[in-house]
């Protein structure tokens, strides 16, 4: 897949994303400059941070008794996979379905590019649609 087919798979998804968050979705980002980054995108819903001095275990439990579900938004390096993967396995073992749809849809799109959120409005700002 082309560079201009791959960046326009990443903005369908962050259009759905940035639509789901407006309804009513939590995003659960790694920290601040995911946070910042989904905001520069045109992110205007709640979304929560995995990096405030929490468990895993605890800013699950957290979600689920606040919002019963999310969309878990990692990176898509190594670390962002891991943690991907354990707060996918933390909600579905409290019968939470979290939404990962998005994350591998910019995975796919994205790499080599960036493997992380942050980065994504200086690549998808520069090509946009």
């Amino acid at each position: 897949m082309n560079r201009e087919k791959r960046y326009a798979l990443a903005h369908r998804a962050m259009e759905s994303c940035i639509e789901e968050n407006a309804e009513g979705t939590v995003i659960l980002v790694e920290g601040q400059r995911d946070e910042l980054a989904l905001r520069t995108l045109g992110f205007t819903g709640t979304i929560e941070k995995l990096n405030r001095g929490w468990s895993v275990d605890r800013v699950v439990v957290y979600i689920a008794e606040k919002y019963g579900s999310c969309i878990v938004l990692m990176d898509w390096d190594r670390t962002g996979g891991r943690l991907q993967k354990r707060l996918m396995d933390s909600m579905a073992s409290l019968d939470i379905k979290p939404s990962d749809e998005c994350r591998r849809a910019l995975s796919k799109a994205m790499k080599p590019d960036t493997m992380c959120v942050e980065d994504l409005p200086s690549f998808l700002r520069e090509h946009d649609p």
